[in-house]
């Protein structure tokens, strides 16, 4: 017997002793086969209630039938995004009695591939965001700086930021890249720190402002180096063959289809020890932001990135936390590639 199997057996046989209601509330809620494929299906990333409806192909009423049963099993929690509730999977916790059987059946699911179905269905969520997302950027790039201003100004953060900068261990002459830059005055500042700068944006109009709003800021007699611009996403960017030192994500993950696939093309945009220095907001419940700014999500926590970064090889480094008057703040999170 496996030192696993073993650890797995105690733990069962204290459940066992000590609660039995809630290891039949686990086995029940594993014992069917559309839960499972729920579970499958939130392995790193949440879904609402009608996506999770329209990848499974079940009715809302069906669904959340089975949904609830999942949560009073301890295998998925909620998490509220302004009017909408999404599902992800539980957060195991070390004092939790049956760890070993969750663990256990987790580990069990993560080994089954994916049907082509239900990847399908994931995909086409993931478009029909990043679609919502580009039309927004595309309808509202004149204003989007002045209502992204509203949530958290660049003013507010931008101190402790160059801080976070000034304290990276980087290459004498590292390759640097920001995602969706826009018009915030980060990407000139960045101009002027360092040689080797690529701006990457999927807004064509976007990417303009971006450039526009650089020449603006630098001036026609500035020495900086040239700034390279690539139309598209960090797929595009790996394609291109483009690897960097260090990577930067300012108040742009919220817009972000999958965070959890973002986290992925991090990594493997990275050389071997590089970072990726992510600012954005921490969770909120101000659900108006998404129509204002076009957010995807309201904020993340700490546990989701670290768990998208703990997956994708990253480790782990220093962070910050800003709070600001309007109820908002703003978490500033530091990864490195270890694989």
């Amino acid at each position: 017997m496996s030192a696993t199997t073993q650890s797995i057996d105690i733990n069962t046989r204290l459940a066992i002793g000590g609660n039995t209601d809630e290891l039949a509330r686990v086995f029940k809620a594993l014992a069917d086969p559309l839960r499972l494929d729920i579970l499958r299906l939130l392995r790193a990333e949440s879904f609402g209630v009608l996506e999770l409806c329209r990848i499974v192909d079940v009715r809302q009423s069906a669904l959340s039938h089975h949904l609830k049963i999942l949560a009073q099993a301890g295998l998925v929690s909620t998490r509220r995004e302004g009017n909408s509730i999404f599902y992800r999977r539980a957060l195991l916790l070390s004092d939790d009695t049956l760890l070993s059987v969750r663990q256990s059946a987790f580990a069990a699911l993560d080994q089954l591939p994916l049907r082509r179905e239900l990847a399908s269905g994931i995909q086409q969520i993931h478009d029909e965001r990043s679609e919502q997302s580009l039309l927004f950027f595309e309808r509202h790039a004149e204003r989007f700086l002045e209502k992204q201003e509203l949530v958290a100004e660049y003013a507010h953060y931008r101190d402790t930021l160059h801080d976070l900068l000034d304290g990276l261990t980087l290459p004498p002459q590292p390759q640097v890249l920001e995602v969706g830059p826009g018009e915030s005055p980060l990407l000139s500042e960045l101009a002027r720190r360092f040689q080797h700068l690529t701006a990457l944006d999927n807004s064509m109009e976007m990417l303009n402002r971006a450039r526009q709003s650089l020449a603006q800021r630098l001036g026609k007699d500035d020495t900086s180096p040239q700034v390279s611009f690539i139309h598209g996403d960090t797929r595009i960017a790996l394609t291109q063959g483009l690897r960097v030192d260090l990577l930067i994500y300012n108040m742009v993950l919220h817009h972000i289809p999958s965070p959890r696939e973002t986290f992925q093309d991090c990594a493997q945009l990275l050389n071997q020890h590089g970072t990726l220095l992510l600012i954005d907001l921490s969770h909120h419940d101000q659900d108006w932001v998404r129509e204002s700014c076009g957010d995807l999500w309201l904020g993340f926590t700490e546990q989701d990135l670290d768990a998208w970064a703990d997956e994708a090889g990253l480790g782990c480094g220093q962070r910050v936390y800003l709070g600001l008057r309007n109820g908002f703040q703003v978490q500033m999170r530091i990864f490195t590639r270890t694989q």
